[in-house]
């Protein structure tokens, strides 16, 4: 890493935590309560996908008490990645330095994020991760392990990325980084979203800072990893990890976008 690359940035004045939910009104009071004793300064934006058990009611019972609570309510389940591009767009039209995502299940420690935040002082993107020195899973399954840490090694040697926790939905993003991203054309539904970002923040010479962290099994409720979203994650890194060593040959051999092939024999 170039020895400029870590300079400091402007302090992060205000941020929000973007806190996508469905079914999780049990969960959802927990998790609030947590980030506001963690960090009372930072505000918390509810992404509610009309949950059927009454979430979106709950933040708002919650939001009607709080002035640093807000909801966001989606028509519909459409998606991680939808719930997060939205959260992203409210937060820079109200002029929020950094937003913060984090599940509402209570497996992102509220507690981890005064270090997470302190690493965004020199950082664009903080990723919480599980697989760094220090980082680890409670109670997770081996299979769970498993896919967690091949869907990252699979990420690494497709598209050559130095981020452990590739698939890691517990991160800090700088406005000014998310602005040049180009997030218009993320069309990524599930964790193939945390991935997608990775590779624009790293594609377009942002600094990317891991923390370890401490990743807890949910209690209550249902995880919402399902075959769907790993199969996503595999046929979309596969195309993009396709695209990036053809980019990384034609470089090699002298090629230049508009130039065609033949003209290289």
């Amino acid at each position: 890493m170039p020895e400029n690359a870590r300079r400091a940035r402007k302090p992060i004045q205000r941020a929000v935590v973007l806190v996508p939910t469905y079914n999780e009104r049990e969960n959802l009071p927990l998790i609030i309560e947590r980030v506001r004793a963690a960090v009372p300064w930072l505000d918390v934006l509810v992404l509610d996908d009309n949950s059927p058990d009454g979430t979106g009611e709950v933040a708002d019972e919650i939001a009607a008490t709080d002035r640093q609570v807000h909801v966001l309510h989606r028509p519909g389940k459409q998606g991680l990645g939808a719930a997060y591009l939205a959260g992203f767009a409210w937060a820079a039209e109200r002029g929020y330095d950094a937003m913060i995502e984090m599940d509402a299940d209570g497996s992102h420690r509220p507690e981890h994020l005064p270090a997470m935040l302190d690493a965004a002082t020199t950082a664009d993107l903080v990723i919480g991760s599980r697989w760094v020195k220090g980082g680890e899973t409670v109670n997770w399954p081996l299979s769970r392990q498993l896919i967690s840490r091949g869907g990252s090694l699979y990420t690494r040697l497709l598209l050559g990325v130095p981020v452990h926790d590739c698939t890691a939905g517990f991160r800090v993003y700088r406005a000014t980084a998310l602005e040049k991203m180009a997030l218009s054309d993320v069309a990524s539904a599930g964790y193939c979203f945390q991935i997608d970002l990775t590779r624009r923040a790293l594609d377009r010479g942002l600094t990317v800072v891991e923390v370890p962290i401490s990743f807890v099994e949910r209690e209550i409720g249902d995880s919402k990893m399902n075959g769907d979203i790993v199969r996503e994650a595999m046929v979309r890194v596969g195309q993009w990890g396709v695209k990036h060593r053809a980019a990384q040959l034609g470089r090699l051999l002298g090629w230049r976008p508009g130039e065609s092939w033949h003209d290289l024999t």
